[in-house]
């Protein structure tokens, strides 16, 4: 009886570290303004297979993402944020997409090209 009930644990543990252990959480800067940003960042996470949550907060502008990386990527869900209009860390939306995007969404990209493009800082 004793071995029965050990089996039984050991197989239900086993069985949860499986659930669990493809899951990956992670942060990313996604630039955007409001609540329709929010949404469409979510939204566009969200149907990027083996995602399982996404939230992005407006105020700092950091995007977290819970996925499944036997079934999908970090680069796939910025590639997916770019689709929408919003640019990332790893990669800028298309100029024809982001000039789509309401007026209240156009967030301001010079800053960020400039952290990208400029060679402030540097010694040549």
């Amino acid at each position: 009886m004793k071995t029965k009930v050990l089996s039984l644990v050991a197989i239900l543990m086993m069985g949860a570290f499986t659930v669990f252990a493809g899951n990956k959480t992670e942060k990313i800067k996604v630039y955007g303004n409001c609540g329709m940003c929010e949404s469409r960042i979510e939204k566009a996470v969200k149907a990027v297979d083996g995602v399982s949550k996404a939230d992005w907060d407006k105020k700092t502008k950091m995007l977290e993402v819970t996925f499944d990386d036997t079934k999908t990527n970090i680069h796939k869900v910025h590639m997916a944020v770019a689709a929408v209009g919003h640019d990332t860390e790893m990669h800028k939306a298309k100029d024809e997409v982001y000039d789509k995007l309401p007026g209240c969404c156009k967030y301001d990209r010079t800053s960020e090209a400039k952290t990208e493009e400029g060679h402030e800082g540097h010694k040549h």
